[in-house]
């Protein structure tokens, strides 16, 4: 299937599966007149990098964990060292979330402060 097509079964733009191409994610041929072919798989890998992208998982990590995925929910089988690395993932994820919290406490004592 073109670009135009994968775009419309997925939903995301012609830009952003350019995008994924180039982060090594998703894969296209090219035919003789140098427009992107996609095989009938790339819908279902294009639902999977959406739903990594939504954990919160940046493209390297998806790269990784992308081969391990089966299904578009997606579910994993337990590459080599693909746990350790989510759980590395949750734990930076817990440290900017706190991170968070204390700047959102910081503004709203700015805030509780009389005008």
């Amino acid at each position: 299937m073109l670009i135009g097509e994968l775009s419309r079964r997925t939903g995301v733009s012609a830009r952003l599966l350019r995008y994924y191409e180039e982060q090594g994610l998703l894969d296209a041929e090219r035919g003789p007149n140098g427009y992107r072919h996609y095989d009938a798989d790339a819908v279902t890998t294009v639902r999977k990098i959406r739903v990594l992208l939504d954990a919160g998982l940046s493209t390297e990590v998806i790269r990784e964990v992308l081969p391990c995925t089966r299904d578009d929910r997606p579910g994993f089988d337990w590459c080599a060292d693909i746990r350790d690395l989510l759980a590395r993932e949750l734990a930076a994820l817990d440290t900017r979330i706190e991170g968070l919290q204390r700047n959102r406490g910081a503004l709203a004592r700015f805030l509780a402060q009389p005008g």
